[in-house]
């Protein structure tokens, strides 16, 4: 890969870092949203246009230079960096808000954090190399966009019981929730589609809160989507299945 092509990639991680779009951009430059685009594909930035982006996005073109160098960005933690996040309900909350988008302000807004606690809990996710806290308390996040939890990991498994404690104590009946319960027979073939289709939601389902990020957080709400699928069969079939009945004529 070209050293323009990395800038202008993590210039553009950058853009989507900060919920900046394209008409932004092209606003700023004074140009039309199709000229960036066609700046981005052509790799014709000129120096003193990226200096001004860098400006406004308030990130030291030297910065922009690292990033660029980077190596790839983690799509999973390992078990021990889950382990310490999840050994710290702070930390934990701290984590997956970064991992949402809140800046240091957003997380001293939101929540009844003092700065230095916020600041030491940035500090030691930067120690866990999830983040990158640079000067002014910005942060950048080392994580893929494609980041997902540690299958049956310590963090999946802390969620997953206040999922079956609280998530599912509702009604489903208002505008913003819905629930499907669906049971078919299906082989595993089709099975194994049906988890590609899941993976699918699961990448628009980062689309979307990746688009969303240039909105007020006043505008967005804590938003959850839960994809399951198993070869599993509810107990009341087994206990008048004919294999049971047989049994139980039997003894």
């Amino acid at each position: 890969m070209s050293q323009t092509n990395s800038l202008l990639l993590a210039l553009k991680k950058q853009l989507r870092a900060q919920g900046k779009t394209y008409a932004d951009v092209a606003q700023l430059l004074d140009l039309s949203e199709a000229s960036v685009k066609r700046l981005f594909a052509s790799q014709s930035f000129t120096l003193q246009r990226l200096e001004q982006l860098c400006d406004w996005l308030q990130i030291e073109f030297s910065e922009l230079m690292q990033q660029a160098q980077q190596q790839p960005q983690l799509t999973q933690l390992s078990l021990q960096q889950e382990q310490d996040i999840a050994a710290d309900q702070l930390l934990l909350l701290v984590a997956v808000s970064v991992i949402n988008g809140f800046s240091f302000q957003d997380l001293l807004s939101h929540y009844a954090l003092t700065e230095p606690e916020c600041i030491r809990k940035l500090a030691a996710l930067d120690r866990l190399k999830i983040i990158d806290l640079l000067p002014g308390n910005r942060i950048r996040l080392r994580l893929a966009t494609h980041f997902s939890w540690l299958p049956d990991g310590p963090i999946q498994r802390f969620f997953l019981q206040r999922v079956q404690q609280d998530f599912f104590q509702s009604r489903f009946d208002k505008e913003t929730e819905k629930l499907l319960v669906l049971n078919g027979l299906l082989c595993n073939s089709s099975n194994r589609e049906l988890q590609q289709l899941m993976a699918r939601w699961a990448r628009e389902f980062s689309e979307l809160t990746r688009g969303d990020r240039s909105l007020n957080m006043e505008e967005k709400h804590g938003t959850t989507l839960v994809l399951a699928v198993r070869q599993w069969r509810h107990a009341l079939f087994d206990e008048i299945s004919r294999s049971t009945v047989r049994n139980v004529v039997d003894k």
